[in-house]
């Protein structure tokens, strides 16, 4: 369920402190539900480190979060027709912190991702839950205020996820990035009992789409599985070709599912809409990018320039403020000057912004990265407002309940994809350039006969023995081969993502060349 979806008793006026209040509740509850998705992504290294596992299997903390997100969503009009927006809510946060509990006692990487697949799905299911509340208890004409405030939250907790996290790690473990929502679930279910709209007229359920919804799940279940270890099992073996067999399989039998007469999670009628296609399309390239860029730089800050938790969380935190800034104004910009020029623009400056770091090495300053972020937040800022207008924009009145739904579902899908593709991509690169450097180790490389040469050295000095010394030597030139082969495949990633930054001009182009 979306905004557009309230029931006709959701005009009664509120006074200014019941509005108030009940955005208190759900906006507490929504920003949560965002920084806690984002805050998991600075404890990458550590979770690596506790499992023993790689990128291709910790970054399902993140991806699977996003993905079940779309399902939530798909799922949400139903659940909140049936219980009623406040029980909804109080059980979606409880859920959520439940959830984060089950995150911090787990003993294995399964559990953990066990823990974050239940928190995306109670988000998803609180983003369209939140919306009503505001266009419930603001008047017509404050509600643009109200989406202001809530893009500006969810810009926010974007940045703000990463840098609580890495102050909770640095100050108490990895673990304790679980718990750090749990007393804002809390204030959001206490505000939300005694606050949230009562609801004196619920909508009809009806029959929820048990066939839909389970094979979007395992449509999604297949694909993300095949992403996260296609380069652990190998990317030509028979799992992976099942895998792939599976979610086609899966994703063509949900279309045809939801052409049935009671089917409920999906429209398919709006694909009937070119320009709302298109939409589409720029929506998911746009999640891509963005969600994998967000991923990536607190684990770039930490593994190739040794920062720690608490600053390479920080790295998105000034983009993030300024871009929540400026969000009032270029979604102001959006209602005078074409949607697609103001894409286009933000989407140059995004790509911009990932290039500068394409050069990024260990003695690349804070700041200097910092800068290339908030340029990329800006460019965000301009993006976003244009891209919800144009999608919402193609639509009919009677379309825009199920339109506002599908257009975050394909933000959302595209962002998970993105993340997982970019850790396929980035340990293709780092292996790449790992085997490539130990190639060149050699006794005719003068450079590595004389690291070797001043690291047994120095280690002499301590009263080492020559072959304890020629050992701790090979540690070492292991570790700088190492390093390098990050850094540069870092390097290649970030090129990567500036060129996926300018895809969405593609069908920017196209929604131009329709409107003249």
């Amino acid at each position: 369920m979306t905004a557009a979806t309230a029931p006709p008793h959701a005009q009664a006026v509120f006074s200014p402190a019941a509005r108030w209040l009940a955005t208190i509740a759900a906006l507490s509850a929504f920003f949560t539900s965002i920084f806690t998705g984002t805050m998991v992504n600075v404890a990458i290294p550590n979770v690596m480190g506790a499992f023993g596992v790689g990128q291709g299997q910790a970054q399902f903390l993140s991806s699977a979060f996003l993905a079940m997100n779309t399902t939530g969503l798909l799922a949400s009009s139903w659940v909140i027709a049936k219980t009623g927006q406040r029980r909804a809510f109080m059980g979606v946060m409880a859920v959520f912190a439940g959830a984060a509990l089950m995150c911090y006692f787990a003993t294995s990487l399964q559990v953990l991702i066990a823990g974050r697949v239940l928190q995306g799905f109670a988000a998803g299911i609180l983003q369209p839950l939140v919306m009503l509340v505001l266009f419930q208890v603001f008047p017509v004409e404050k509600r643009g205020l109200a989406m202001g405030m809530f893009s500006m939250g969810v810009t926010v907790a974007l940045g703000l996820g990463p840098a609580l996290g890495g102050m909770a790690i640095d100050a108490f473990s990895w673990r304790a990035i679980f718990l750090a929502p749990i007393p804002a679930c809390g204030l959001a279910m206490f505000l939300g009992f005694l606050f949230l709209p009562a609801e004196e007229h619920r909508m009809p359920a009806g029959r929820f789409d048990v066939l839909g919804f389970g094979l979007i799940n395992a449509t999604v279940f297949c694909w993300f599985t095949m992403l996260g270890n296609g380069q652990r099992w190998g990317w030509e073996s028979n799992d992976i070709f099942m895998l792939a067999v599976a979610t086609v399989v899966a994703g063509v039998a949900f279309v045809y599912s939801q052409k049935r007469p009671n089917a409920t999670l999906l429209d398919l009628s709006l694909f009937s809409n070119r320009r709302f296609v298109t939409a589409l399309s720029i929506s998911f390239l746009f999640g891509f990018g963005n969600f994998a860029s967000v991923y990536a730089f607190p684990i770039f800050g930490q593994i190739v320039q040794g920062f720690s938790p608490t600053i390479a969380g920080s790295m998105l935190l000034p983009g993030s403020l300024f871009a929540a800034l400026v969000l009032p104004m270029t979604g102001r910009v959006a209602d005078f000057v074409p949607a697609q020029a103001i894409m286009a623009f933000g989407l140059v400056i995004i790509a911009a912004s990932v290039i500068m770091l394409a050069g990024a090495d260990p003695d690349t300053v804070f700041w200097y990265v910092a800068f290339a972020l908030l340029l990329g937040r800006l460019g965000s800022a301009f993006v976003s407002p244009a891209l919800n207008t144009t999608a919402v924009g193609a639509l009919t009145p009677a379309q825009m309940r199920r339109g506002a739904g599908v257009t975050n579902l394909s933000l959302m899908l595209g962002g998970s994809t993105g993340i997982s593709c970019f850790v396929v991509l980035l340990e293709k690169r780092v292996e790449f350039h790992a085997g490539s450097l130990s190639a060149t180790q050699t006794a005719a490389n003068g450079a590595t006969t004389e690291l070797l040469s001043t690291v047994r050295d120095h280690l002499s000095t301590f009263g080492l023995p020559l072959a304890e010394q020629q050992g701790a030597a090979l540690r070492y030139l292991d570790q700088v081969v190492t390093a390098k082969a990050n850094m540069l495949g870092f390097q290649d990633g970030f090129v990567a993502l500036s060129i996926i930054a300018l895809a969405p001009l593609l069908p920017v182009a196209f929604l131009w060349r329709r409107r003249r």
